[in-house]
């Protein structure tokens, strides 16, 4: 039996657990998991999130880019890929790029300008998937 209180412990503190790798930082949510990208140059953050790629594979994931960072559409687009097999596991994977045209990737990518686009995608996508679509 879990008492109320060590329950909410774990809870609370498994929720807000937070890392920082090499390039990045990643914070567990409730829902998600965000990655803030410190990194200047793109190559540098792609190849370290490539190693952690099947740890993260079965979790909603918001990767956010800050201004920062130098990155180009053809860079980014390297993510559709790793969208595509989130989308196959029924898990949602969003970029945050402020920087990016979004009107030069598909329609099923998603990419969006801020932090809170980002969640309200994955909300609607946890909808679609609770409706079966």
């Amino acid at each position: 039996m879990v008492w109320p209180l060590e329950w909410q412990l774990f809870t609370f503190w498994h929720n807000r657990l937070s890392v920082k790798l090499n390039s990045m930082n990643i914070e567990k949510k409730i829902d998600y998991t965000h990655i803030k990208v410190d990194e200047k140059t793109f190559s540098k953050f792609y190849s370290a999130y490539k190693k952690m790629e099947t740890q993260l594979s079965a979790e909603h994931i918001i990767i956010e880019f800050s201004d920062n960072l130098n990155s180009t559409n053809e860079e980014i687009s390297l993510f559709l890929n790793v969208s595509k097999l989130h989308q196959k596991q029924k898990t949602s994977f969003v970029i945050v790029s402020s920087s990016a045209d979004i009107d030069e990737f598909p329609e099923d990518f998603n990419i969006v300008p801020t932090l809170g686009e980002a969640e309200d995608v994955l909300e609607m996508e946890a909808i679609e998937r609770d409706l079966g679509f």
